[in-house]
């Protein structure tokens, strides 16, 4: 057996972002230090503008971390003890946390196998009396089966919000994640494909009064200083992290199109070492009327925590997203959940595997992903 050569290929790249914005970085952070407006400032604005036009939407909000996007649309919604939403165990613990904050019980539906995204078929038996949102969750980059959720929800006057933190460029049959609910909260964790440098969250809207409610919300709910209508958090966007999002919001359309670029590579190098047809190696999934961008490239894989192993030892970096199911974890035994009740959600935390797939990834570097995982199951 030949011995693979040994490269060091990190899950995530940001200082190869930064040698190519660098200068467009420190320019925008100098004017801010300059200008001395760090708090909701003309940068926060001016984002806050940029990002409701990426996402087709009126109003955009910001705010301080894609956390409390969640928390302050539930909030807004005056959602708190008896109520009810629905929403996906098999995500980043944010999503359900927020819920369970406000006094409100999330109701998980399990997931769809492919796309690792919500069973939208399976919602409807899940709504009761107390349902108060439905809170789908575009994971890893892919937006969920939005359409039939809406015929769903309008039908019961039931508010959609997106958890969109992984999701923002994407689009659903054209129209961009963000735009296909009441709100949407987008994470700019550095992580991100629009990440800044630190935390940062938006929330994006096409209804008037729930964005000017969402504004007091993040300000202690004062709309005058001093005077507060509602208790509300403190969960300002600062300028320094808006200028460098402006920056990059520049360059995402570009950074998506590498993303997409270097999962189809992904596609026809797997193909030629025979793992997917094997059932060893499962591919990621773009669904139909979906625009897929990418924030993680997620293969299913058996005996996945000794292929990552392996990887680690070759120098690849990855990542298991999620390693535990929401619905058991011990924060949330007051539900009264056991193994088993969301099966496909807890065979996904024991398959998933996210390998590298950052805009900067060259080929060659793609060829040792790969190798290093056929190595493995050879």
């Amino acid at each position: 057996m030949v011995e693979l050569r040994v490269k060091r290929i990190p899950l995530l790249d940001l200082n190869a972002q930064y040698q190519v914005i660098g200068d467009e970085v420190n320019a925008v952070v100098r004017s801010v230090l300059e200008s001395q407006q760090f708090i909701l400032g003309p940068e926060v604005r001016d984002l806050e503008r940029e990002i409701a036009g990426y996402c087709g939407t009126a109003h955009a909000v910001g705010c301080a971390s894609g956390s409390d996007a969640i928390l302050l649309a539930l909030m807004a919604l005056e959602i708190g003890p008896g109520d009810e939403v629905i929403t996906s165990p098999f995500t980043f613990f944010a999503t359900a946390g927020s819920i369970v904050r406000l006094g409100a019980r999330p109701v998980f539906v399990d997931i769809d196998e492919q796309t690792f995204n919500i069973d939208v078929s399976l919602i409807e038996r899940a709504v009761t009396s107390r349902t108060k949102a439905i809170m789908p969750v575009h994971l890893f980059g892919e937006c969920a089966e939005i359409e039939r959720l809406r015929e769903l929800a309008s039908a019961r006057a039931i508010p959609i919000i997106e958890d969109a933190a992984q999701a923002i460029g994407s689009t659903h049959f054209g129209k961009p994640a963000g735009s296909l609910g009441l709100a949407a909260c987008f994470s700019f964790y550095p992580s991100k494909n629009l990440g800044g440098a630190g935390d940062g969250g938006m929330l994006t809207t096409n209804d008037v009064e729930f964005a000017d409610k969402l504004k007091v919300m993040r300000g202690h709910g004062a709309k005058k200083k001093y005077f507060h209508e509602f208790v509300g958090m403190n969960s300002r966007l600062d300028s320094l992290q808006a200028a460098i999002l402006r920056v990059k919001l520049r360059h995402l359309d570009d950074w998506t199109a590498a993303r997409r670029a270097n999962a189809a590579r992904y596609r026809e190098l797997f193909a030629r070492t025979g793992l997917p047809e094997s059932g060893k190696v499962k591919l990621p999934v773009e669904s139909a009327g979906g625009f897929h961008v990418y924030n993680q490239f997620v293969i299913r894989a058996e005996e996945r925590d000794k292929l990552q192993a392996h990887m680690k030892e070759h120098g690849v970096g990855t990542e298991v997203y999620y390693p535990l199911s929401l619905h058991l974890q011990q924060c949330f035994k007051t539900l009264g959940h056991k193994p088993r009740d969301f099966p496909k959600s807890e065979r996904a935390t024991n398959e998933a595997l996210a390998i590298p797939v950052y805009p900067e990834l060259d080929e060659d570097d793609q060829e040792y992903v790969v190798e290093t995982i056929e190595s493995f199951y050879r």
